[in-house]
């Protein structure tokens, strides 16, 4: 059973694919979405702060994650953009959520919409890009894991 919020970060991604092709308002898009019958089981608050929040920032997002790319952002894949976009939210925006949790419902997410190696991809850039997003927070994660267990 999916929680709300792994449903959220699902329907963002759709979402975000949904805008990318076809340039919607946000607004629309949502309206779209909230006719899938499990949208009101997801967390809304979520998804509406994910999918307007990264829709938003979408031009810094994409110059954010670029240089962990090993390709152009346009030849990547629309759900892998979603994908990533919705992470790079998130590390960026929503540092209560902590980055472990964000890049493995990243991979998750990839592995349900995406390509058969996509989560793969999206694994290497978003470890390359928390470094620099969020590197207090991995330092003290490292230290953590390097400390002696009494």
């Amino acid at each position: 059973m999916k929680s709300a919020r792994r449903k959220a970060r699902e329907f963002a991604v759709q979402g975000l694919y949904q805008w990318q092709l076809t340039q919607d308002a946000p607004t629309l898009i949502e309206k779209n979405l909230a006719e899938t019958e499990s949208f009101a089981k997801s967390d809304l608050a979520l998804f509406r702060k994910v999918m307007f929040g990264a829709i938003l920032h979408a031009e810094p997002l994409q110059g954010a994650l670029s240089p962990y790319l090993d390709r152009g952002w346009d030849e990547v894949s629309p759900v892998e953009r979603g994908v990533l976009m919705v992470a790079a939210f998130e590390l960026l925006h929503m540092p209560e959520t902590p980055y472990p949790v964000i890049i493995n419902e990243a991979i998750e997410l990839s592995k349900t919409f995406g390509g058969n190696e996509g989560h793969k991809f999206i694994n290497g850039v978003l470890d390359k890009f928390v470094e620099q997003a969020r590197a207090t927070e991995v330092q003290a994660v490292r230290e953590k894991r390097n400390q002696p267990r009494n």
